[in-house]
């Protein structure tokens, strides 16, 4: 006997369908279109092929941008993954004091992108921030404004600051789900605390490490707000990163072809390094 249908459900679908193209497929149609025509003004457009493309895969400076933005990305990744697992590791597993840890994590991720890097911007000056005023009287040389090395500490420092209690949190989700017979296990057979986390705590957190890397993998690599906001992409061009320079394009030159060109590179570079990572990570936790 075949099993009813009710088409009445794609009714429920179709509000989310209609803003979804709306918020999404219209505004990336546009997109396209302008990345393959130019235009002198008076709202004409002409036909420019692939020249955009051409002229953004063989730009030098967005190529400089790519590097430094991959660096930034695997220097994040490398840094906040398993510190978040130390820290999630750490936390108390019940009672006030794991709920007072949980709070506590979730503060740094409240607070709005632009505030964080304001925050930032202030706290690392020489003359009135706590950081910058504190190293310079310890004698250490440090201006974010002016040393290329010094803005990269500082923009790094503040994303593993405002993003590692995501990593903590997905961590510590994973390791609560974990019954308490394994651990009872592990006990009776005297495993170090080496053989607990490799066998019994890695594998159960395997799926929302595969998770947290690829938000941020992602936002990192999207990273826009904060870097601009503290160093505007200085000092020269040292923290300027592939959505600075994006919007540079777009917004400081207005090269719409070029800069809708770029988008859509940066679109499927983002979408192709997480499937790669996707699938290599689904692979091993098989």
């Amino acid at each position: 006997m075949d099993k009813p249908v009710n088409n009445r459900a794609w009714f429920l679908v179709l509000p989310v369908l209609l803003l979804v193209a709306f918020s999404a497929v219209l505004p990336l149609m546009t997109v396209v279109n302008y990345s393959v025509q130019d235009t002198f003004g008076g709202n004409q457009f002409f036909w420019a092929g692939l020249d955009w493309f051409e002229e953004v895969l063989e730009s030098d400076r967005i190529r400089a941008a790519l590097g430094r933005q991959i660096l930034f990305s695997a220097i994040i990744l490398a840094i906040e993954i398993p510190l978040g697992i130390f820290v999630a590791l750490n936390m108390p597993k019940k009672g006030i004091w794991a709920s007072f840890c949980l709070v506590l994590m979730a503060l740094p991720l409240l607070i709005p992108w632009n505030v964080v890097g304001t925050i930032w911007q202030v706290f690392g000056r020489v003359d009135i921030g706590l950081l910058g005023h504190t190293l310079k009287q310890l004698g250490i040389n440090y201006n974010y404004v002016n040393d290329a090395i010094d803005a990269w500490i500082t923009v790094i420092v503040m994303d593993v600051w405002h993003w590692t209690s995501l990593v903590a949190l997905l961590c510590y989700a994973g390791l609560q789900s974990i019954p308490d017979a394994y651990y009872q296990a592990a006990r009776i057979d005297q495993a170090s605390r080496w053989k607990v986390f490799r066998y019994i705590e890695l594998p159960k957190m395997q799926g929302v490490l595969l998770i947290a890397v690829l938000l941020r993998f992602m936002d990192s690599f999207m990273i826009y707000t904060e870097p601009f906001v503290v160093t505007g992409g200085g000092p020269g061009n040292a923290t300027t990163f592939l959505s600075i320079d994006l919007v540079k394009m777009a917004v400081g030159q207005f090269d719409l072809g070029p800069a809708a060109a770029f988008s859509l590179i940066y679109f499927l570079v983002i979408l192709l390094i997480s499937f790669v990572f996707y699938t290599v990570m689904t692979k091993e936790a098989k």
